[in-house]
């Protein structure tokens, strides 16, 4: 019996492999009709149009995030036979936005690992990266500041978001936690953990800061008594035992990432996010006066963030501001008609949280 399950199984892969060549066949002719068209290899309200009619269309035992997962790996594929393009992500290896970058662009594409997010804005603005993923916000400790910073300065544009659940490890050579004596992290992931290390080390232990979790994880593999807070990912890749799962103050602790790319226009896809930056004159209500059209005009503020604007000695500020609709939607363009010389459109892209 198990073996005719086994044979069904296989003449259904064997099918599946011949649809997915198929698919990968016209993928490289689309491709072809891209690049002499310059169009945009990357679409993704093409790509959410389709998980979603999938998964409204087709009912059976996968649900749609099993469908979503199974088709973003084949969207992934089916890029980099369109186009083979390389991706920044803030590093190193095994770092939660290595995983978010994965996560859309699959395990297959050519990934390049920079230490800090002005590398990253910089390698896309010189075109040695097609895409740069990069932080922006962390529901629990709130926005990324040198991301938005960088927006603000840098000409390029937003092409998507993505959230991803962030679950720390702590991982230690030791078999016994009583025989660390420091811990290598991040400083936002030891905030983010802060019960749990009061919870398990009565004793004292030293926190060490460093770059990224996945640096704390190399130092732990190296360092004696020590122990690294980490994404389970990294500690897997430099085979530090895991000690605990789940350690973060939160269950609900995610991190909201940003997919950069040279200046690029997502068409409306009915369902989009804009970022703005916003420069409005020193002067008594300028900021109320401008968010007021938006609430007259029924359209929902998701964010609101000022921001240091480095205009010599002053004290100016800039805003970041983030708005549900499309920049080309009729009333978003009445509404900032008349300020067009100082907003900066950063990006319209499909709204996934």
């Amino acid at each position: 019996m198990l073996g005719k399950l086994r044979e069904e199984i296989d003449q259904i892969d064997d099918k599946l492999l011949e649809l997915f060549n198929q698919r990968i066949a016209i993928v490289q002719k689309v491709g072809k009709l891209k690049r002499n068209t310059k169009a945009p290899i990357y679409r993704p309200e093409r790509e959410k149009a389709i998980i979603d009619r999938l998964a409204t269309e087709h009912k059976g035992l996968l649900t749609k995030s099993a469908i979503e997962a199974i088709f973003l790996e084949i969207f992934a594929i089916s890029r980099n036979y369109e186009l083979p393009e390389r991706i920044a992500y803030l590093g190193p290896d095994g770092s939660f936005t290595h995983q978010a970058a994965e996560s859309r662009y699959g395990a297959i594409s050519d990934y390049i690992a920079l230490d800090s997010i002005s590398s990253i804005f910089k390698s896309v603005a010189t075109g040695r990266v097609k895409y740069g993923v990069v932080p922006i916000e962390n529901n629990q400790e709130g926005t990324v500041q040198e991301t938005i910073d960088y927006l603000a300065t840098h000409q390029l544009s937003i092409v998507a978001e993505m959230t991803l659940p962030i679950h720390f490890s702590i991982a230690s050579l030791k078999e016994d936690l009583s025989q660390v004596t420091t811990i290598f992290s991040r400083d936002i992931a030891f905030r983010q953990c802060k019960n749990f290390i009061n919870d398990y080390f009565s004793h004292n232990v030293k926190l060490v800061p460093v770059s990224s979790t996945s640096r704390a994880c190399q130092m732990a593999s190296k360092e004696k008594n020590s122990a690294a807070i980490c994404a389970p990912i990294a500690a897997r890749k430099y085979q530090v035992p895991i000690l605990y799962n789940n350690i973060q103050d939160s269950a609900d602790n995610t991190t909201r990432f940003l997919i950069l790319s040279d200046p690029f226009h997502n068409p409306p896809s009915g369902e989009d996010k804009t970022s703005l930056i916003v420069k409005l004159p020193d002067e008594a209500g300028a900021l109320v006066t401008f968010l007021q059209k938006f609430h007259s005009a029924g359209i929902n503020l998701c964010k609101v963030e000022s921001r240091p604007a480095k205009m010599g000695a002053h004290f100016k500020y800039m805003f970041f501001i983030e708005l549900d609709g499309h920049f080309y939607d009729a009333q978003v363009q009445k509404i900032i008609a008349p300020y067009k010389d100082q907003i900066k459109w950063l990006g319209s892209y499909v709204r996934m949280c």
